[in-house]
């Protein structure tokens, strides 16, 4: 895939992913579904809960739209996990699929971007970059 069309896809999931952080601190019912409190309280969490799952999808949407290997790695990862706990939720709780068939989807898509940025050494996952050294002449 061409790197311009895979840094538009970066960027709309890290928007689709900010503005899923906002809906889960919204108060009330939103334009897409009702209040993320009730709905987290409706499938057996603390309603406190969805502020923890907002958090972790904001910090991932960042993750994502830093034009880095590494960090859209770890923002691909951190989205695996919230993800999986999603879908995990819409199956214990027999969800309708017309109202869980996102997260699935999402879940592939996540898996397939820490697929395709998965670091080379894992010892370097959270370090700096090295910077080069200049090349050094003998005479």
């Amino acid at each position: 895939m061409p790197k311009r069309l895979m840094t538009v896809l970066y960027w709309f999931l890290a928007l689709e992913f900010a503005l899923g952080a906002v809906t889960k601190y919204w108060p009330g019912d939103t334009m897409f579904s009702s209040a993320y409190s009730a709905k987290f309280v409706d499938w057996g969490y603390p309603s406190w809960m969805r502020f923890v799952v907002g958090a972790l999808e904001g910090l991932a949407a960042v993750l994502l739209a830093i034009p880095d290997k590494r960090t859209r790695f770890l923002g691909a990862t951190t989205l695996m996990f919230v993800l999986t706990g999603a879908v995990t939720t819409h199956i214990v709780n027999h969800d309708p699929a017309v109202e869980s068939w996102a997260a699935p989807a999402h879940l592939v898509v996540m898996g397939l971007l820490a697929l395709t940025t998965w670091p080379s050494d894992w010892r370097n996952l959270l370090r700096a970059p090295a910077r080069q050294q200049p090349a050094m002449t003998t005479a």
